[in-house]
C-alpha cells in the first residue's frame, strides 16, 4: 500500500512544470502519447500493471464512503 509523504507531494506539483515546457519546446516528440511504449516496451507493461494494482489511501477512503 503507498503511503503519501508530504514533502515529496510538494516537490511534485512545483518543480515539473517549468522543465516540461523546456523539455517540450526542446525535445521533439516529447510527451507524446505512447512513446514510452516505442522505447521501453517491457518498463511500460510493468507500469501499467502496477498502476492498475497498486492502491493508495485516498482510494480506500473513497471507497468506504461511499
Amino acid at each position: 500500500m503507498r503511503r503519501p509523504r508530504p514533502l515529496s507531494s510538494l516537490r511534485a506539483r512545483t518543480t515539473g512544470r517549468v522543465k516540461r515546457s523546456i523539455k517540450r519546446a526542446v525535445v521533439p516528440g516529447y510527451g507524446r502519447p505512447g512513446t514510452g511504449r516505442v522505447r521501453d516496451p517491457r518498463r511500460a507493461a510493468r507500469s501499467t500493471v502496477h498502476r492498475r494494482t497498486t492502491i493508495g489511501v485516498g482510494d480506500l477512503l473513497r471507497r468506504l464512503l461511499k
